[in-house]
């Protein structure tokens, strides 16, 4: 049992101001995994207080000072990685390969992304008599989902601290065991007390407060589309930045070539990887109407081939999050069912032999067409819905015609006709065959949110570009 009961506020571990817990559940046995306290308003002014005090010296901090800190963090966070790994398999239920590779690995790569970014990165540049300055916005409210919880905390927090910012972090509730390591990693390093504090709750005693606090410049918020909205709302009186990575349902187009069926084949295994809680996923495949008996083929076996079970025992995928997630994605599937879609793979219920944990079935659709639910609806479940499509123009239209606009991907063997398809998918994030670059930069178009993170593009999101003007010189 973890017992995380205090914040992480001005360097030290602190009592809430209101005393409040809240059972964490491993969703792989359904049984109490531990508690942690839940924040108020009170907690977060404390916190907001704190980083803006810290702000007056940290913002005004070398370069080079910087980086020693960040490396300190690199040091701590490559000794507790195997401790980030068992926090985040037992919070969310991500299996044992899956946690100590891509969850920790990705918070790594950021971080090391962070450093390198920030050795070169041009805070000034000038232009004559004109000095353009970029300088740290602030104190940042960094706000994180549960799906890949040590992601997002890097792509919020590292950049922060390199650019000169304080920040008050609130991880997710559902899963708070990763964050609380990733303080403990934090403080060991020696971040300057203030620097970085770390509140837990929920979205009413903590993410509202927050996302409205007059001491907080912007808020970097990822999550849930309608979550997003009501983060914007609240922030909009006092006229803070915004940053919002938030829902998708993401096309793979795949053409019509030689690579067809492995195409088809790591589209499904790409899909159910994470328990398909992933807002990136390539959750709408696009196939050629010609080739849709054999896209159905080619999926079900791919899904047959996925095993799902145990965390520790070796599965391909875990359980998701939580019983009302597990619930969620029942009712899509069975509206899929519904509405007429041709199940491939998978099904409604737990997988054979599963009788506790929320382990959903890797589940695949085919015949679908863009106005059903399933091909709507962001599920954020192992769920894949297949669509056909004519020739590239339509497979193109049906691709952009979403409210979200976060990823996309194209999958095949002629790269030309690939990038210039690429180019057409009104997404901010395009992978081809499974391309990936820790300096590319994330975020959505349209429904999918308005910000950047990742490299040094993610730098900008924490800067504020000063003009500095000054008369010729006379002559």
């Amino acid at each position: 049992m973890r017992d995380y009961l205090k914040f992480y506020i001005d360097g030290q571990w602190v009592d809430p101001v209101e005393p409040r817990t809240v059972d964490v559940e491993n969703p792989a046995t359904e049984q109490v995994a531990g508690r942690i306290s839940l924040g108020s308003a009170a907690d977060v002014d404390k916190a907001v207080d704190a980083a803006r005090r810290a702000f007056a010296t940290w913002s005004v901090t070398t370069r080079g000072e910087r980086l020693d800190v960040l490396n300190a963090i690199l040091a701590e966070y490559q000794k507790r990685a195997g401790d980030l790994a068992e926090a985040v398999t037992e919070e969310m239920g991500a299996p044992a390969g899956l946690a100590a590779g891509p969850q920790v690995g990705l918070g790594l790569g950021h971080l090391t992304t962070a450093i390198e970014s920030l050795k070169t990165f041009p805070f000034t540049e000038d232009r004559g008599g004109l000095t353009i300055v970029k300088e740290a916005i602030g104190v940042c409210g960094l706000i994180t989902p549960w799906n890949w919880p040590l992601n997002q905390i890097s792509v919020k927090v590292f950049p922060a601290l390199a650019t000169g910012c304080t920040s008050v972090l609130k991880p997710s509730e559902v899963a708070p065991f990763s964050a609380q390591v990733f303080a403990e990693i934090l403080h060991t390093a020696g971040v300057p007390a203030g620097v970085f504090n770390l509140i837990q709750g929920d979205g009413p005693g903590v993410g509202v407060a927050l996302s409205s606090h007059p001491g907080v410049d912007m808020v970097s918020f990822t999550g849930s589309t309608r979550a997003g909205i009501e983060v914007a709302l609240n922030a909009a009186p006092t006229v803070k930045r915004v940053a919002q990575e938030l829902g998708g349902k993401s096309p793979n187009i795949v053409l019509d070539d030689a690579a067809f069926a492995d195409s088809v084949s790591s589209g499904v295994v790409t899909m159910m990887g994470n328990s398909g809680q992933t807002c990136s996923a390539p959750s709408r495949m696009l196939v050629p109407n010609g080739r849709m008996a054999e896209a159905k083929e080619i999926a079900a076996a791919a899904a047959a081939g996925i095993t799902v079970g145990d965390p520790n025992g070796g599965f391909d995928v875990g359980p998701v999050v939580s019983g009302t997630q597990f619930e969620k994605i029942q009712a899509l599937i069975r509206k899929g069912i519904e509405e007429g879609a041709t199940l491939v793979a998978g099904g409604t219920g737990r997988p054979d032999g599963s009788d506790t944990g929320y382990y959903v079935k890797p589940t695949v659709f085919a015949d679908v067409t863009n106005d059903m639910t399933i091909a709507r609806e962001e599920i954020f479940g192992p769920v894949l819905v297949i669509l056909g499509y004519d020739d590239l123009d339509q497979a193109v239209e049906i691709a952009n015609d979403t409210e979200y606009g976060l990823a996309g991907y194209v999958s095949g063997e002629d790269l030309d006709t690939a990038r210039t398809v690429a180019g057409r998918i009104r997404a901010g994030w395009v992978a081809i065959n499974g391309g990936f670059d820790f300096n590319s930069a994330f975020g959505g178009y349209k429904q999918s949110g308005n910000g950047r993170e990742w490299g040094d593009i993610g730098f900008h999101e924490y800067l504020e570009t000063k003009s500095i003007m000054a008369p010729a010189a006379a002559g």
